[in-house]
């Protein structure tokens, strides 16, 4: 399969969308089509072998409408701004002449219907109204007949067609009303354009404001670096930096790209990354990412990933794959919307020949209502009211503001996301992630921090806890067991020093021992020292620390036992916090993890999990993930994205832990940057938000429709009201997306900082 995006020119309406979706879908070999009115694209998966781009484009093409190929770059998504802009600056144009020329319409109505002077005069009135309606219809709103026409000839039916009829029918009441019996509604016809012209050009700011998601990521990479030629250093363009280029960095500066620090130290922001505000110290060796802020000291950096292959770049495609998809909710809005405009011309239709039919029942409806409704007057003619209701059931109709309900928040809530560190791969997680019963947690990196650490150093009289640490240490220098890791980092860590060692020796499945200082030091299991005759004492301590699931190695010196060091993979800082937190949304949670028993609810019990899989090996782990489903529903897994990956996509929601850089993940439906569970709950809580707001859009659309449709069928609402109300719609529904970025989605605590050390 092949994904493809396209970017689309001419589309004015949701219909317009869901008539390019149709006629890609056509196209032999196409599996998938989604096209996203709100960010003018195509999102296209087609099998290579039964279709090209080429294809696909003539298909777009003939539903009447122009497109390009999109390319992943700043230059392509300038294009695009420019394009916006372009597009910005011609809709304030039109809007702007209509109101030049609608402002005397306005004013020569309002004489004439309260106050009884018509101006010019009686004999020019009528004819004044209609010249100043020409340039308002046929010059600011030609675009909008030029698209009615384009789409009648593809035999396809968009808003303007439901505009261009509603306006052309009022517009050519002026030139028949001395031919039939009919008011001149000239006037009105170039009201209702201007209207409509004013809510394309608000309409269009505000999808702008909500379409600046990847544009604000692109804007945040570097735009040069400074390298190292020989000894000199020499500026660049971020295109011209290569892998393995060595990166000057100074304080305040940008990273220009993903890399790993060779020389110096400092402090970097990635709260681009992250979300987190806190700066993370960088030393030798550890990586760094492109786009985050060097805070402090003097950085060298080598260059590891460039282009496409950076964090950046993973980011932006990870948000246009969020934008390329579709929330389920969304279906029926889209099944709705393709059905809309035909509807609606046949609705405005019955309503023109209701009037012709049944005009005492009708007017008397009119004249119920003519007390509370200033605009109705069940005193014209029966043609009138005829036309009246028509034109105003063709503009109160709004399939706009049903296909931008969701594509708009989506867009909103993907960049919000990515700002906090979270980045949503598929629209539909974001529903199913609210209606998910239980959340499962890998253990291992997910609620551990997956590398062994030293918890506990406990001496035996006459020894330090300093001293045990280096005698120990000073012999697994020479293992490769990860608990032996675990020793000699803290050593490390702790700038304490090392002593000589030699004959060193690994005792396979039981531990390790060597000479040090000239005295025979075994180091391991409880077995390996009764097998060499050592005593033990601190029973109490020892059993204390193998119920909290933790390896405790034991250490002798020249056959006595001086003392034990307690090893574990421990929590992340934000893990027991995080837990709390989902309990208190209402979620149920379990861990799964290939770990004893014992250690399994060692750990369960510590972080406040309801639900323990023990002694889960990773290709089980799908199986389990199936028989909760069974059980209990719907369910999300949290994991590391590598040997999880078959239990990220077999449940309900997939949630893959990111590392650092490492974010192409192609398992998780969510990914989490930061790699801890804070990540986890902002993510739902953006969840919860962004579903409320397409709810809200949905709800304000079709409630709109339901109760405006008939309103102006019977005859209550005057043409003008209604495209005002038409108008407002589409405007509200991209208003209340781009206010989602006001909701607070951030953990109700804060992250402990620290472990408590030993």
């Amino acid at each position: 399969m092949k994904k493809v995006t396209f970017l689309i020119y001419g589309m004015h309406c949701a219909s317009c969308a869901k008539i390019i979706e149709e006629s890609l879908k056509k196209v032999k070999g196409v599996v998938n089509v989604n096209v996203n009115f709100a960010v003018e694209k195509a999102f296209v998966d087609y099998d290579p072998s039964k279709a090209n781009e080429t294809q696909l484009k003539k298909a777009i093409e003939k539903a009447g409408y122009k497109a390009e190929l999109e390319e992943e770059t700043l230059k392509e998504e300038q294009k695009k701004e420019t394009r916006e802009l372009k597009e910005l600056k011609t809709a304030k144009r039109r809007f702007i002449i209509g109101l030049i020329f609608i402002i005397p319409i306005i004013l020569l109505m309002i004489l004439e219907m309260f106050f009884m002077i018509i101006l010019p005069s009686e004999g020019l009135f009528d004819i004044t109204i209609i010249l100043l309606s020409i340039p308002v219809l046929f010059w600011s709103g030609l675009n909008t007949f030029y698209s009615a026409r384009k789409s009648i000839s593809h035999r396809r039916a968009n808003m303007d067609v439901l505009i261009a009829i509603g306006t052309g029918v009022a517009f050519l009441t002026g030139l028949l009303m001395n031919f039939i019996p009919v008011q001149n509604y000239s006037g009105v016809a170039a009201m209702i354009m201007s209207i409509h012209l004013t809510g394309r050009y608000i309409e269009t700011k505000a999808k702008g404001r909500a379409s600046q998601a990847i544009r604000k990521l692109l804007k945040l990479g570097a735009k040069t670096a400074v390298i190292l030629v020989g000894k000199e250093e020499k500026e660049v363009a971020i295109e011209n930096v290569k892998v393995g280029n060595i990166m000057v960095v100074r304080p305040g500066e940008k990273i220009p790209t993903d890399g790993v620090v060779v020389n110096g130290g400092s402090s970097v922001d990635e709260s681009m990354a992250t979300g987190e505000s806190m700066p993370v110290t960088k030393k030798k060796g550890d990586d760094v990412i492109g786009a985050t802020i060097n805070q402090e000291g003097l950085l060298y950096v080598k260059a590891t990933k460039i282009g496409k292959e950076t964090f950046l770049s993973q980011v932006i495609k990870l948000v246009q794959e969020c934008q390329g998809t579709k929330v389920p909710i969304q279906e029926f809005a889209d099944k709705v919307t393709g059905y809309f405009v035909p509807v609606v011309l046949i609705i405005s239709f019955l309503a023109f020949v209701s009037w012709l039919i049944f005009p005492d029942t009708l007017r008397s409806i009119v004249f119920s209502a003519q007390g509370f409704l200033p605009w109705v007057n069940p005193n014209l003619g029966i043609l009138t009211m005829a036309l009246l209701a028509a034109i105003a059931t063709l503009v109160i109709a709004c399939p706009c503001a049903l296909g931008l309900a969701t594509p708009t928040v989506l867009m909103v809530a993907s960049g919000l996301g990515a700002e906090n560190g979270v980045l949503i791969r598929k629209g539909e997680a974001i529903q199913t992630l609210r209606e998910v019963h239980t959340i499962v947690f890998d253990k291992t990196g997910t609620i551990t921090k997956g590398q062994p650490e030293v918890t506990d150093v406990i001496p035996v009289k006459g020894f330090s806890k300093e001293k045990i640490l280096k005698i120990a240490a000073s012999v697994e220098k020479g293992s490769e067991h990860p608990i032996g890791k675990a020793i000699v980092n803290s050593v490390k860590k702790y700038k304490y020093s090392f002593l000589k060692m030699k004959d060193f020796k690994i005792i396979k499945g039981k531990g390790v021992r060597a000479i040090v200082d000239s005295k025979k030091v075994l180091i391991g299991t409880r077995k390996l020292l009764k097998e060499n005759g050592v005593n033990f004492i601190l029973e109490e301590e020892i059993e204390a620390l193998e119920n909290e699931g933790k390896t405790v190695a034991f250490i002798s010196v020249d056959r006595k036992f001086v003392g034990i060091i307690a090893i574990a993979d421990i929590l992340k800082e934000d893990s027991i916090s995080a837990i709390k937190e989902f309990h208190q949304m209402g979620f149920k949670t379990a861990m799964i993890t290939g770990d004893n028993e014992r250690t399994a609810k060692a750990i369960s019990k510590k972080v406040g999990i309801d639900r323990v899989l023990a002694e889960v090996l990773p290709d089980q782990k799908v199986n389990e993930i199936k028989r909760l489903q069974k059980e209990i529903g719907m369910v999300a897994m949290v994991g590391d994205g590598i040997n999880d990956a078959p239990a990220l996509t077999q449940s309900n929601v997939g949630i893959a832990i990111g590392t650092g850089t490492d974010i192409a993940i192609e398992s998780g439906d969510v990914i989490l940057v930061g790699g801890d569970l804070t990540g986890l709950v902002t993510a739902i809580k953006l969840s919860k938000a962004t579903f409320k707001k397409i709810k809200q859009n949905l709800f304000w659309a079709f409630f709109y429709n339901i109760i405006a449709i008939p309103l102006a069928f019977v005859g209550l609402l005057h043409p003008v009201i209604a495209e005002i109300a038409m108008a407002t719609s589409s405007i509200s529904v991209v208003t209340n997306a781009n206010l989602l970025r006001k909701v607070n989605i951030k953990p109700s605590y804060k992250i402990r900082t620290k472990n408590p050390g030993w």
